[in-house]
């Protein structure tokens, strides 16, 4: 049990009163929200409008032996069936998506529909549009498939085998990475005992409340418009690519995302509406079935993750040696950048001078795996935690205290040599969660009660070798008004809200007097992926460049009416003022009129370029990789039933340096949000897949926590201001989720005594491993 911790006050820091930031105002997105009148992609239609369906296969690993679709096409009210002999040579992307100038990544690219054979199950063969859902479902039942299955591999430790059927070029590894620094053996050999450990994470499905979903239509320039949930607007090049026409004949037009979590960041539904418009001439629309994108999509990737790891007896880390094996699924995807992330953060945000890690993802027949929230991260993340926890055991010191004499601080070197600039508030952010636990619950003869805790580093942006940029304009209206034009795709997080704040600030318009418009390829200057806790830091900066720019220019007009200098003049609450005599004042949209009169602009289009850096060094792994890191911990409380094996969580307490929290509330909602999915991760989530078919093919099979079965996460936010974001913000979309499940699974051992290493931890895992452990005597 972790016992009471000091919480000493947090280093003096100087953040500068702002009006509108920092404040936990009402989202833009809320009231339409609130009361349904938001439209998702699945709410949209429009007149003379098909619906698509998608044939897909229902074996893992097969040939094509025949496939016949004139009945399908012969059924009244069928509009148009496609396979891949009506597509010769369709190939789409599956690289990442929204890059700068970086040429895509060899072997990367999936057919749109499968012509001979077929990887994995769920893989689209056909689609089919009709006038209405159940003649679509209709000709999808009257096509005639024959298919001979063939021999499939379903384990990436077999697929790296001599003799593996093969999924992937000659030999299914589709990435690997190493990291090399110092001397291992030296360091092994300098240790007082050396503690080995295996751990393993299964599949976990996104299970987004809205599933994928379009339509699509051809306008009169013959562009077609793809109106789609997506995390991705510059998949227009994609599609194009793949239809073999040019970019500027695609447009996606994003909606609000009703849950993303990476799952939509690859192409989902637009290439098969884009196919069927482009085919008929009509609108199309697609929708998934629950149980469609359970099979049809991407997974977050199983790994199994080894630590072997050097320790004095004071807990000092004198080496780490480190291997991985990810499962890629059938085709690449994200799995290159996934195991990339996982292989960088192996060691967690711990100085170890002597680290040797080797990563693997390989292809097998099961589900493609790709982003998911963390993006690798969460399972370095539980293997590294639950692994400190072990060496605490094995050199009989608390887990607190071996995490003290090892945690990094700013300045210190990642394992790939990348030195933090930001602040490390790893002590301030284990503290405070630990202590936010108050007094124990007290264990009964049947139910044990245990504590534990994790901490955690983790990157925002992108890989800066990427060359990210993004871009956004802002304008000042002549009645006061501001508008922001910006491609953010909001996924539910508050992106949008988040850039209208800082604008507001800036401007000094008030929040409601600011609208946004977001996710069209066409019309909104592109701002990149709502990807890799990225739209903070790069779309937020950009709203600021402009905005800044605008404000300038309102600023100098301004001094010209008060006959004061530029530096005097402030802007608020709608109104230019001089500073300490806010009588003095003249409204923006009197001071917007001048500025238009003398030809001063009052929008500006703005182009944030995040650092560009080179790629890592292929032998050792060091290099930077990212523009920064998030830093914090969580501590949970559990209770084990000894004679059922259920857990339940009595108690989550999250501690993260957000930096600088643009909008409290928004904020917090992530933080308890990602805890809650993580919490999941730990104890309930697994996709289950047996010789390459889904044993959990819906949400009746497949466990998702509700908002009953944990208790509400307490989210304590610290703000540094140290951050690469705008205000000294730092990222914590993907953060949020990375420490619940290591904390949880370390209260686990805390409170029955015996390690489970496998995620979730079931009741049935629970009493396997208290089975085996022999330790429960009455």
């Amino acid at each position: 049990m972790i016992g009471k911790v000091e919480v000493k006050p947090l280093p003096k820091v100087d953040l500068p009163p702002l009006r509108q930031v920092g404040r936990p105002l009402r989202r833009v997105d809320a009231l339409g929200k609130a009361v349904g009148s938001t439209v998702y992609a699945a709410d949209f239609s429009m007149p003379n409008m098909l619906h698509a369906k998608v044939l897909r296969s229902p074996v893992p690993s097969g040939r094509i032996v025949g496939l016949n679709v004139d009945r399908a096409r012969s059924i009244p009210g069928v509009a148009c069936v496609l396979t891949a002999r009506d597509l010769p040579g369709a190939k789409l992307s599956t690289d990442m998506p929204g890059q700068t100038g970086r040429k895509e990544r060899a072997g990367s690219a999936a057919p749109v529909l499968a012509r001979d054979v077929v990887r994995f199950q769920g893989e689209p063969i056909a689609l089919v549009a009709a006038e209405m859902e159940e003649i679509a479902e209709e000709a999808i039942g009257a096509i005639e498939l024959e298919m001979e299955e063939t021999p499939g591999v379903f384990d990436p430790e077999e697929a790296l085998k001599p003799g593996a059927p093969k999924v992937y070029g000659d030999d299914n590894v589709v990435a690997r990475w190493k990291i090399r620094k110092g001397d291992v053996e030296k360091g092994m050999a300098e240790a007082d005992l050396i503690v080995e450990n295996t751990f393993r994470m299964p599949f976990v499905e996104h299970a987004y409340l809205e599933p994928e979903a379009g339509v699509a239509w051809v306008d009169d320039q013959g562009v077609i418009n793809i109106r789609v949930c997506t995390q991705v607007v510059e998949h227009f090049r994609s599609v194009a690519k793949a239809l073999g026409i040019p970019q500027n004949k695609v447009r996606i037009r994003g909606t609000m995302v009703g849950g993303g979590f990476g799952g939509k960041e690859d192409v989902t539904v637009e290439i098969f509406l884009a196919l069927l418009a482009r085919e008929t001439g009509r609108p199309v629309k697609l929708v998934y079935t629950r149980e469609e994108s359970f099979v049809a999509q991407s997974k977050r990737h199983p790994f199994v993750i080894t630590h072997r790891t050097g320790v004095k007896r004071d807990g000092r880390i004198t080496a780490a040696k480190i291997d991985m094996i990810a499962d890629s699924g059938a085709y690449p995807y994200l799995t290159p950048y996934v195991l990339l992330y996982a292989t960088a953060m192996a060691t967690g945000p711990y100085r170890i001078e002597n680290v040797s890690v080797d990563s693997v993802a390989a292809a097998t027949n099961q589900p493609f795996t790709s982003a998911f929230r963390g993006f690798g991260g969460p399972q370095a993340a539980l293997a590294y935690e639950q692994q400190m926890d072990e060496i605490a055991k094995a050199v009989g010191l608390d887990p607190l205290t071996v995490r003290r004499a090892n945690y990094l601080r700013r300045g210190d070197e990642t394992a790939t040599g990348q030195r933090i600039a930001s602040e490390v508030w790893l002590e301030e952010t284990v503290t405070r969660a630990i202590a936010g636990l108050g007094e124990p619950t007290p264990s009964s003869k049947t139910r044990k009660v245990g504590r534990g805790f994790a901490s955690y580093f983790q990157s925002y942006g992108r890989i800066t070798w990427f060359h990210d940029t993004s871009r956004a304009w802002v304008g000042l209206e002549l009645d006061g008004t501001a508008t922001i034009r910006c491609g953010v795709p909001d996924i539910g997080a508050g992106q949008a809200n988040s850039l209208c704040q800082i604008a507001s600030e800036l401007l000094g318009v008030p929040l409601e007097r600011v609208t946004v418009y977001a996710t069209d390829s066409a019309v909104t200057p592109l701002a990149g992926t709502s990807t890799a806790t990225r739209q903070l830091y790069m779309s937020g900066h950009a709203v600021h460049k402009a905005a800044s720019a605008v404000r300038k220019n309102l600023l100098d007009r301004a001094a010209v009416h008060f006959g004061v200098g530029p530096d005097a003049v402030d802007l608020a609450d709608g109104r230019a003022f001089v500073k300490g005599d806010e009588s003095r004042s003249i409204g923006l949209d009197e001071l917007a009129s001048p500025c238009a009169a003398d030809g001063i602009p009052l929008s500006t289009l703005a182009l944030f370029t995040a650092p560009f850096t080179d790629g890592i060094d292929p032998e050792t792994g060091q290099g930077d990789i990212w523009p920064d890191f998030t830093f914090g911990a969580q501590a949970v409380e559990v209770a084990v039933d000894i004679e059922t094996g259920q857990v339940e969580v009595l108690k989550s307490v999250a501690c993260h340096d957000v930096g600088r929290a643009i909008n409290p509330a928004a904020v917090r909602g992530q933080i308890i949000g990602g805890s809650h999915q993580g919490l999941g991760y730990a104890l309930m989530e697994e996709y289950i897949v047996k010789d390459g078919i889904t044993q959990t093919p819906s949400l009746a099979e497949y466990l998702v926590p509700t908002s009953c079965d944990f208790p509400a996460t307490e989210a304590i936010i610290l703000e540094s201001g140290s951050g690469v974001g705008p205000f000294g913000a730092k990222g914590i979309g993907e953060p949020a989720l990375t420490p619940a499940a290591p904390a949880v699974a370390n209260a686990v051992a805390d409170a029955i005594g015996i390690r489970i290493h496998e995620v979730p931890i079931t009741p049935e895992r629970v009493l396997a491993a208290m089975k085996r452990g022999a330790r429960w005597r009455g």
